[in-house]
C-alpha cells in the first residue's frame, strides 16, 4: 500500500484509448472521495535498449530517485528556514514555473522534448539527468554555507549587544566623555557591579587599593542585574584593582575606549547587517529557482523509471499510459483498491521478472545475479509515489 501523503504515479500497458480509460476510472475514484484527483501522465516511448542495461537501470535508479529526493527536500528545508517556518510564505514559493507542483503534474504534464530528447539512449538521458541534479545541489550547498558564514558571524555580533552589563558590548553603553582623556598616569575603569552590592561598591572602591581616585566612581548604566560604574585609578595599580574586584564580585570590564574602534564595530554590524540581507534575498531567488527545476528532473527520473520497469514487467511494445493519482489520504486506502481492482486484468502479463529470467537461462546463476530484482514486491500495475511537500 503506498503512502497516502504522496501522488501515485502509475504505468500500465497502452492497450486503447487513452482518454476513454481516464473517463472510466476518474468517476470510480471520485466515488470513492471528491477529494481524489487523476490525470494523464505521458510516458514517451523511450529506446529500450538491450535487457542488460535496462536491468542495470532497474538497479541503479532506486539510488539516484533518492538522491533527488533528497536534494529536493533540503531545498525545501532551506526555504522553510529562510521564510521562518512560515506556511502561507513557503506556498508562494514552493512553484514549478510559477504553478503548483500539483497544477504541474495533475494539468496535462508532458516530458521536456527540448532538453531531453526521446531518441537520446536511457542511460545517457539519465546520467544528465543526473549532472542537472548534481549541479543544483552543489550550487546550494555552497550559496547555503556562504550565507550561514555571514549569519553566524551577524549574531555573533548582536549578541554582543545583548545580555547584562558584566557581557555586553559597552560601545553603545559609554561616550567619550566617560574617559579620562590623554593622561600618562591615570586611566579609567569600567565596573559591573550587582544590583545587591551597590551600596558595598560605594562604600568599598575607594580603599580597595591604593592610588584610586577619591570620588571618581560614576553610575554610567543600569539593567536588572548590575549597574556599570566608571572608576579613575592610577595605570600602576591597574592589576592590584582589578584583583581586588574580582576578590569582591566586582567585575571590571575589559574595554579601552577609542573612537576609530567605536566607528569600526558600528561600521562592521552594519555591514555583516547589510550583506546578510542580499545573501539571504540571492539565497531564496536561488532557492526557488532550483525547487522548480530539481522538482522537475525528479519527476523526470520517476517517469524514466515507471518505463523501465513497465519494459521489465510487460514487455514489448514499448507502449505504456501513466496515470497521476493524487488520493484524499481519509479514503486512500479503499482508492488504491479501486485501482487494484481496474487493473487486475494485467496480473497475468506481470510476469517480466520470470520473463527476463527465462530469456537469460534458469540456472542458479541468474537467479543469483538478479535475486534483488526479481524479490522486489510489486502491483499488477507500476506504481512510484511523488512524496507531498509539508507546509
Amino acid at each position: 500500500m503506498p503512502s497516502d501523503q504522496s501522488t501515485w504515479l502509475i504505468a500500465v500497458p497502452q492497450d486503447g484509448d487513452l482518454d476513454g480509460l481516464l473517463q472510466e476510472l476518474s468517476p470510480k475514484l471520485l466515488q470513492q472521495s471528491k477529494a481524489n484527483a487523476v490525470a494523464l501522465l505521458t510516458i514517451p516511448t523511450f529506446k529500450t535498449g538491450t535487457l542488460d542495461g535496462l536491468i542495470s537501470l532497474s538497479e541503479d535508479l532506486p539510488k539516484q530517485e533518492s538522491f533527488f529526493t533528497s536534494a529536493v527536500a533540503k531545498t525545501v528545508d532551506t526555504l522553510r528556514n529562510l521564510l521562518n517556518n512560515d506556511p502561507s510564505k513557503l506556498k508562494q514559493h514552493i512553484l514549478v514555473n510559477e504553478q503548483t507542483v500539483d497544477d504541474y503534474l495533475m494539468r496535462d504534464w508532458k516530458w521536456n522534448e527540448s532538453r531531453y530528447g526521446v531518441q537520446r539512449g536511457l542511460r545517457e538521458t539519465v546520467d544528465t539527468l543526473n549532472k542537472e541534479m548534481a549541479s543544483i545541489d552543489n550550487t546550494m550547498k555552497a550559496k547555503l554555507q556562504n550565507y550561514n558564514l555571514v549569519k553566524g558571524s551577524l549574531v555573533q555580533m548582536q549578541r554582543k549587544k545583548t545580555g547584562n552589563l558584566s557581557l555586553r558590548s559597552l560601545v553603545d553603553v559609554v561616550s567619550k566623555d566617560d574617559f579620562v582623556q590623554d593622561s600618562e598616569y591615570l586611566e579609567t575603569l569600567l565596573v559591573a557591579v550587582p544590583k545587591t552590592n551597590a551600596k558595598e561598591w560605594n562604600s568599598k572602591y575607594e580603599r580597595l587599593t591604593s592610588m584610586v581616585v577619591p570620588r571618581s566612581s560614576k553610575s554610567i548604566a543600569s539593567d536588572d542585574d548590575y549597574i556599570l560604574f566608571s572608576v579613575v585609578v592610577f595605570r600602576r595599580v591597574h592589576d592590584e584593582f582589578v584583583q581586588k574586584c574580582r576578590e569582591n564580585k566586582f567585575i571590571v570590564r575589559d574595554f579601552v575606549y577609542s573612537e576609530e574602534e567605536v566607528a569600526k564595530q558600528h561600521q562592521d554590524l552594519e555591514m555583516a547587517d547589510t550583506t546578510e540581507k542580499e545573501l539571504w534575498t540571492e539565497l531564496l531567488r536561488i532557492s526557488r529557482t532550483n525547487f522548480s527545476e530539481s522538482i522537475q528532473l525528479l519527476v523526470h527520473l520517476k517517469v524514466i523509471r515507471l518505463f523501465v520497469e513497465s519494459v521489465l514487467r510487460y514487455g514489448l511494445p514499448a507502449n505504456y499510459t501513466g496515470i497521476a493519482v493524487k488520493p484524499d489520504p481519509k479514503s486512500a486506502k479503499r482508492t488504491f483498491g479501486v485501482l487494484q481492482t481496474q487493473f487486475s486484468y494485467l496480473r497475468p502479463r506481470s510476469n517480466s521478472k520470470s520473463a527476463a529470467k527465462g530469456s537469460r537461462g534458469e540456472g542458479d546463476e541468474f537467479v543469483g545475479e538478479y535475486q534483488t530484482l526479481m524479490e522486489q514486491e510489486f502491483f499488477d500495475f507500476v506504481l512510484f509515489e511523488l512524496p507531498w511537500i509539508v507546509y
